[in-house]
């Protein structure tokens, strides 16, 4: 089965390792997308030494910075800070060790004109051609976020599957509330998903419920895991020691853990 990770929370480190060795889960870093922490090396270095100091789990993933990053904006200046935020985002994992970076596809799903599409396919394509290589070392995803199709990022995976390391990060709470239900998530993305997100949610907003508590159907959710994404690794994308310990309960009794 694959890895399993957990968001540590580096004011109860201890806790969270405590989590992650019980059931033998890694970490997802979300202490590096801030733009402010981004924008403060010594905070960065900071914030790495406090992890590596207590010891870290044998694998961890990263959330790159998110907020505002447009790099298929037609505005040269914000593409270069997008450019900025994603290398910040690499660097960062290659310092900590983090073996993959998640970042969002940041597409608004309201804009559907012919134009707009091919220009988020182009920029996009000809961004991650450039940034791949150079960060071959480092495994890279893609996260739908509000897209409401999977077709924009299934259309980008197809055109990027020739490098090893860029797969998507199939948020599946997104795909049930934002994305019209995961059935057709399933179909056209998962041969290249790599990475997934799991919470739970009221099927109308994205609530980061721990597992089991929300409206989200888990059994149907296991079909799809045994038979796509065994061989994935898994974020418990929810926040704190006690939703995360709940969540890890339920996985365990749908045979997951």
């Amino acid at each position: 089965m694959g890895k399993f990770l957990i968001i540590p929370d580096r004011n109860d480190i201890d806790t969270s390792l405590s989590v992650a060795d019980k059931y033998g889960f890694g970490f997802e870093y979300n202490d590096f997308y801030i733009p402010d922490i981004l924008d403060d090396e010594s905070k960065i270095n900071e914030i790495i030494n406090a992890y590596k100091s207590k010891g870290l789990p044998d694998y961890c993933t990263l959330h790159g910075a998110f907020f505002d990053v447009i790099i298929f904006s037609s505005d040269k200046r914000i593409r270069e800070t997008g450019e900025l935020r994603i290398r910040q985002s690499l660097d960062t994992a290659r310092k900590i060790g983090a073996k993959g970076v998640v970042f969002h596809t940041n597409h608004s799903p309201q804009l559907t004109s012919e134009s707009y599409v091919k220009g988020w396919f182009i920029k996009n394509r000809d961004f991650w051609k450039q940034i791949l290589p150079e960060y071959s070392d480092v495994n890279i995803y893609m996260e739908n976020m509000f897209d409401s199709s999977p077709d924009m990022l299934a259309s980008l995976a197809e055109e990027l599957s020739a490098f090893s390391n860029f797969g998507v990060c199939l948020d599946y709470a997104h795909a049930e509330v934002f994305g019209g239900g995961s059935e057709k998530w399933i179909k056209q993305i998962a041969p290249f998903v790599k990475h997934l997100h799991i919470n739970d949610n009221d099927l109308k907003d994205d609530l980061h419920l721990a597992l089991g508590d929300g409206k989200i159907d888990y059994n149907k959710f296991v079909d799809y895991y045994k038979e796509y994404f065994s061989n994935c690794t898994t974020l418990i994308e929810v926040n704190g020691a006690e939703k995360q310990v709940r969540s890890a309960e339920f996985l365990k009794t749908l045979g997951l853990i």
